[in-house]
């Protein structure tokens, strides 16, 4: 797929404290305040020499699989630490790294890399179980149901492979004929034994399943220069959301394939469901709260820097990443600012949340991971 990128080393020291107390809720009934606190548990360099080169493009999202937090770079692979403490346990050397997400079933890890070569990979250990030659770079995450891995590769071909063996079991292809598209790539959603995937024509496609026949395809993004549809379709009910790059967001028919309503304003990423609204990052450099049923707006939240990674929920709160910012966390109800940080040259990856310890994980524009505590701390407070 032809591409178009969408627009400080930290030291990886263990016990890293950098602290950012950003809003501020006093209580005169008990002489406290509550802040919201971002620290930083610790960050780890993922590259093993430092990228003095063209900078390259990090945007895997963190895959947590047991104690551990895998994750891929832009350069040279693949690296996996202890989720406590950042603590190396091992690496997997890929030429030209890794840019999608990954995704995991007990011991097996699926991704798609830039030396061609889709992977199946021993999550403990970082062995290659098998690889499977695209031919192309591969820059969307795979979606594994049913035993079955499926994926797009960078050249508008879309992979059925079996996931013990890796097999191919069927593909489909679709042409696109313009001379531009946006570095990137949908991962596909399932539902009921159909597959929704958008394709870089501006087409979402829903094929079956057991055999890849076409079941509906729909033309959505119809731009002249980029007509991309490289957002993860997100399935609730009986309704599809999608988004066109520089174009609109859809809300389409699950079993019809027909519009049901959409709003303009552009998206890369995916949406994100909270109760009866939409959280959706746009490309105008806007994170938009709309009420599920019409695409209302409820509130807006305006970037300073850059576009909006996808945003997903933690601990009563959003988070995502700037494209050329920081770290942001949001008041789900109102849009307001909560907190934030400064990893350094920005956040391209969607960031991972561990509810359960209260973390949030993410790599750096300069393919640094890092551990984040997040939330609301007392403290005492005291009238002068």
């Amino acid at each position: 797929m032809k591409s178009i990128l969408l627009g400080s080393l930290v030291l990886a020291l263990a016990g890293c404290v950098t602290v950012d107390r950003t809003l501020e809720q006093w209580s005169s009934k008990n002489n406290s305040k509550r802040e919201y606190e971002v620290k930083t548990a610790w960050v780890r360099q993922t590259t093993v020499k430092d990228n003095l080169g063209f900078r390259k493009i990090n945007r895997m999202t963190p895959l947590l699989v047991n104690d551990l937090v895998i994750q891929g770079n832009g350069l040279d692979g693949i690296v996996a630490y202890e989720k406590e403490n950042g603590r190396q346990k091992w690496r997997l050397a890929i030429p030209n790294g890794v840019e999608p997400s990954a995704t995991s079933i007990r011991d097996r890890l699926f991704v798609g890399a830039s030396d061609g070569n889709f992977y199946s990979v021993e999550s403990s250990s970082g062995q290659i179980q098998w690889s499977f030659p695209t031919k192309a770079e591969n820059l969307s995450a795979p979606l594994l149901e049913e035993g079955v891995v499926y994926f797009l590769a960078g050249n508008n071909v879309f992979y059925a492979l079996d996931a013990a063996t890796g097999r191919q079991l069927w593909l489909y292809s679709r042409q696109d004929t313009s001379q531009f598209s946006i570095r990137g790539g949908s991962q596909a959603a399932f539902h009921n034994g159909t597959l929704y995937v958008g394709f870089s024509d501006g087409s979402l496609v829903a094929l079956n399943a057991k055999t890849g026949a076409v079941v509906w395809e729909l033309q959505l993004n119809r731009n002249k220069r980029f007509r991309d549809i490289d957002a993860t379709p997100v399935i609730d009910g009986n309704q599809i959301y999608i988004a066109g790059y520089d174009d609109k967001l859809y809300c389409v028919s699950l079993d019809k394939g027909e519009v049901i309503w959409r709003i303009d304003g552009g998206g890369y990423s995916a949406v994100t469901m909270i109760g009866d609204k939409i959280i959706y990052p746009t490309t105008n450099g806007e994170v938009w709260a709309l009420k599920k049923a019409n695409g209302d707006k409820v509130w807006s939240y305006k970037l300073k820097e850059g576009i909006a990674t996808q945003v997903k929920a933690y601990k009563g709160s959003l988070v995502f990443g700037e494209s050329q910012g920081k770290l942001k966390f949001l008041d789900p109800n109102s849009g307001a600012e909560l907190g934030a940080m400064e990893p350094g040259r920005g956040i391209l990856s969607a960031p991972q949340v561990d509810e359960k310890a209260g973390r949030v994980y993410f790599i750096s524009g300069e393919a640094n991971l890092f551990a984040i505590n997040a939330g609301w701390i007392k403290t005492p407070y005291f009238k002068e």
